[in-house]
C-alpha cells in the first residue's frame, strides 16, 4: 500500500550576486532557513474554538463545478499528537524551544488540519514570509491512526529547517522514474508529475541537506514500496524507516541548535562595538537594557554574512521583534527598533561566513 507523503511547495533557489566563492555560497545555502539559536517558536492551532469563518480553503466539488469551504480547524485529539511531538523534539535539549499560544499574531508556526490538503510545512525561517492569517503547517489526514504519529515529527522537522532525506545527493538512489510517477499519481496521494519531481526525484543542493551521509532511518525519509528504487540494490524491495527520530536527526538539530549554556550573555552597550570572533555557523548573544525609550539601530559591521535578530523579553521568554539577513550582499544588516526603558532585549547574531579582511562586530546606537 502506498504511503501518504508530505508535499512541500517548490521554493525558488536562493539568488546571490555573481562572483561568490564556493565556500561562502555553501554557507549561505546551508544556513539560510535555520533559526537563530535561542528562538522560542510559538505555535498556534486553528480550531473550532478559536478559528474565524475566514479560516478555510475554497476547493471545487468534483463533477459539479461548485465550490465549498473546507475548515482548517482540528480536533483536540489531532492537536494532542502534535503537542506530544513538539515535546519529543524539545526533549532533545535543543537551544530552540516551543510554546503554544492562542493568539495567532504571536505565532511563528500556525497549524491547520485541512483534510485532503496533504501534510506539509514551511521550512525553517520561510514561515516568517507567510501571512499572519495563513497556515505555515497543515496535517491532511488522521494523526491518531496507526503509524501516523511520525507525520507530525516530520513536519516539525521541516519547521526546524530540515529537508527530505531521500532527495539528498549523497543517497545514491537510482529511481525507476516512471514507476515513481505512476505510483504517486494514484491513491492516496494523486500527485502531478511536477509535485512528484519536486518532492521525490529532484536532488537537493549538497549544501542544503541534513548531513553529508544519507540516513535511511531519518524521520525526514519517506517509506517506499517495492519496485521504485533500482539502486542501492538492498532497497529494491522497499525502504522502510522506523518512523521516529534517528541518531542522525538528533545530531543534526543539536549541531544547529545546541543547548543554551549557563553564562549570561554579554551586555551590548550603546555606541560601543562588540567584536564577534565567530566561526562559520557560530552565534553570539547579547542583552540590551536601554536607559531611555527611543528608536535604536542595531547592526553588524565587517566583511561578513550574518543574521541579526532582536527579541524582547516578555513574561520571561524572548519574543521576536525584528530581524535581518545580509547573507550574499555587500551590505551589513541594520535594524531600526523602538526599545523601552526598563525592558530587556536580546540580540542574537549568527555568522554564515567572513569573506574579507578585518573584524566582524555588532553595535547598538
Amino acid at each position: 500500500m502506498t504511503a501518504r507523503y508530505c508535499s512541500l511547495a517548490q521554493q525558488p533557489a536562493p539568488e546571490f550576486g555573481p562572483g561568490l566563492a564556493a565556500e561562502r555560497r555553501g554557507a549561505l545555502v546551508g544556513g539560510s532557513r535555520m533559526w537563530v539559536n535561542g528562538t522560542v517558536l510559538h505555535y498556534y492551532f486553528f480550531s473550532v474554538d478559536n478559528s474565524a469563518a475566514a479560516d478555510t480553503s475554497v476547493i471545487p466539488v468534483p463533477g459539479t463545478g461548485e465550490l465549498r469551504r473546507v475548515p482548517w480547524a482540528g480536533a483536540k485529539e489531532q492537536q494532542d499528537v502534535v503537542r506530544e511531538c513538539f515535546r519529543e523534539w524539545r526533549g532533545l535539549g535543543l537551544g530552540v524551544d516551543f510554546a503554544e499560544v492562542t493568539d495567532r499574531s504571536e505565532a511563528e508556526l500556525r497549524i491547520g488540519f485541512q483534510d485532503g490538503d496533504g501534510s506539509w510545512s514551511a521550512v525553517g525561517r520561510d514561515a516568517l514570509t507567510v501571512g499572519l492569517g495563513d497556515r505555515t503547517m497543515n496535517f491532511g489526514w488522521d494523526l491518531t491512526a496507526p503509524g501516523q504519529r511520525g507525520t507530525a515529527l516530520h513536519e516539525i522537522g521541516h519547521a526546524l529547517g530540515m529537508l527530505h532525506e531521500h532527495q539528498s545527493p549523497f543517497a545514491g538512489i537510482h529511481w525507476d522514474d516512471e514507476a515513481v510517477y505512476a505510483e504517486l499519481a494514484g491513491p492516496p496521494n494523486f500527485w502531478s508529475r511536477d509535485r512528484t519531481l519536486v518532492n521525490i526525484l529532484r536532488k537537493l543542493d549538497p549544501d542544503e541537506v541534513n548531513g553529508s551521509v544519507w540516513d535511511p532511518q531519518s524521520i525526514m525519509e519517506y517509506p517506499f514500496t517495492s519496485g521504485l528504487i533500482l539502486e542501492p540494490e538492498e532497497y529494491r524491495t522497499g525502504l522502510h524507516p522506523h518512523g521516529g527520530l534517528s541518531s542522525s536527526d538528533k545530531e543534526f538539530v543539536l549541531r544547529w541548535y545546541p543547548p543554551a549554556g549557563p553564562p549570561r550573555p554579554s551586555e551590548l552597550v550603546p555606541f560601543r562595538s562588540a567584536p564577534l570572533r565567530l566561526g562559520p555557523g557560530e552565534q553570539a548573544d547579547f542583552t540590551i537594557e536601554p536607559t531611555q525609550t527611543r528608536e535604536y539601530a542595531v547592526g553588524a559591521f565587517g566583511d561578513s554574512d550574518t543574521v541579526v535578530v532582536v527579541f524582547e523579553e516578555r513574561d520571561g521568554e524572548p519574543r521576536f521583534l525584528a530581524g535581518q539577513d545580509d547573507g550574499g550582499t555587500p551590505h551589513n544588516a541594520t535594524l531600526k527598533v523602538r526599545l523601552v526603558k526598563g525592558r530587556r532585549y536580546f540580540v542574537r547574531v549568527r555568522l554564515y561566513s567572513t569573506w574579507g579582511s578585518g573584524d566582524t562586530a555588532v553595535m547598538c546606537w
